[in-house]
């Protein structure tokens, strides 16, 4: 947990889990119910890390209820609902935040950043890139059924798409793009690729495949996601996981041995060695290109090649509280805002829109960064 923040209190319908968590949490009070704990008067801001179908309403109560909220991505599953949570977070004077998407990265802030000084021209190009083992990393039934919020596009575009906007400047004008659904057993969108248009003229292409075969991480050093130190030697280990559970039942108890609180998520275990990331990303300017990696950016101009060096985290994805506070206790405005998430779900349907279609979708809900 940051410096600048405290965990006071605990709400998970599985009385398992929420035991797990207040292990981790002595301190925090245990509620049993949504509604005990959203009236729970020592809770300024709550994190809603529920399945995606469920955030509208849950974030539309805790605005109610007076709390911040910082939801998880995807912000929800239609505009519709974005535009309620939105509306209910102004209603009620609190501020909404979406994340953890990998735009709150260090490496991704430091090169919008660069790119924001001018030094490097204006942003011609992206290319985003990530191949991994989503689709068969244990799942609970409802994140393989894209209506309910599955799939890779719901799940993990949101991050692409998020860095992308970043990087170029957040006002996507269209997207078109193709997806891959390929194993019967997993009948979900497992991959897909987008060409995305800025209003600016840039342009950005994403790829990602979550079905287990080539890793990106190869190129990241063996680095992971969250910053891990990865073996090569595992390959293959989701998929012989998953093949130990016969059921549907069977594989949620996998699920919830990955959840906030279980052995495999004990102090000590997840601390990063490096930044977070999301595979590999390059975005060229007219005079450089910068690519953000797991301890800073690369930056290849004309004729000099330079590295542009962070220090490790401290706290993993410490970024994310501390945009939180920063709009809760110093009113700063926050990028990750209702409106920004709401921008990046709009591409997400897009993605899907434009894959059913064969036809680019153009973008309506578009914000900047600010």
């Amino acid at each position: 947990m940051a410096s600048n923040s405290e965990l006071t209190a605990l709400f998970d319908p599985d009385p398992a889990r929420l035991a797990r968590a207040q292990a981790r949490a002595p301190a925090a009070r245990r509620h049993e119910t949504l509604e005990d704990f959203l009236a729970d008067p020592v809770v300024d801001a709550v994190y809603i890390a529920t399945p995606n179908h469920l955030h509208a309403e849950q974030t539309v109560a805790a605005a109610e209820a007076g709390k911040h909220i910082l939801v998880e991505k995807p912000m929800a599953l239609t505009i519709t609902d974005c535009d309620r949570m939105i509306a209910a977070a102004g209603c009620a004077g609190v501020h909404l935040l979406v994340g953890h998407s990998h735009s709150f990265d260090s490496p991704y802030l430091a090169t919008a950043g660069m790119i924001a000084s001018g030094r490097y021209g204006a942003v011609r190009m992206i290319a985003a890139m990530n191949y991994t083992d989503f689709l068969y990393r244990p799942r609970r039934p409802e994140e393989l059924v894209t209506a309910e919020g599955g799939g890779v596009v719901f799940s993990q575009a949101a991050h692409q798409v998020d860095v992308v906007r970043l990087l170029g400047g957040g006002r996507v004008a269209g997207v078109r793009a193709v997806m891959g659904n390929w194993d019967p057993a997993r009948s979900t969108e497992g991959a897909y690729q987008a060409l995305l248009t800025f209003e600016t003229g840039a342009s950005a292409s994403l790829t990602y495949s979550g079905y287990g075969r080539f890793d990106t991480d190869e190129l990241m050093d063996w680095i992971g996601e969250i910053g891990q130190r990865r073996d090569p030697a595992s390959y293959g280990a989701a998929r012989a996981i998953l093949a130990t559970a016969a059921t549907a039942e069977q594989e949620t108890v996998l699920k919830n041995k990955r959840t906030y609180g279980v052995e495999a998520h004990r102090p000590g275990a997840t601390l990063p060695l490096a930044h977070n990331h999301f595979g590999i990303v390059i975005a060229s300017c007219e005079r450089a290109d910068l690519r953000p990696v797991t301890d800073g950016v690369h930056v290849y101009e004309d004729q000099v090649r330079s590295h542009h060096a962070l220090p490790p985290p401290a706290v993993p994805r410490f970024e994310i509280i501390d945009e939180l506070w920063a709009a809760v206790r110093e009113g700063r405005q926050p990028l990750h805002s209702g409106a920004w998430g709401r921008a990046t779900l709009e591409v997400c349907l897009g993605i899907l829109e434009s894959a059913r279609t064969g036809r680019e979708v153009p973008m309506l809900r578009q914000v900047g960064v600010i």
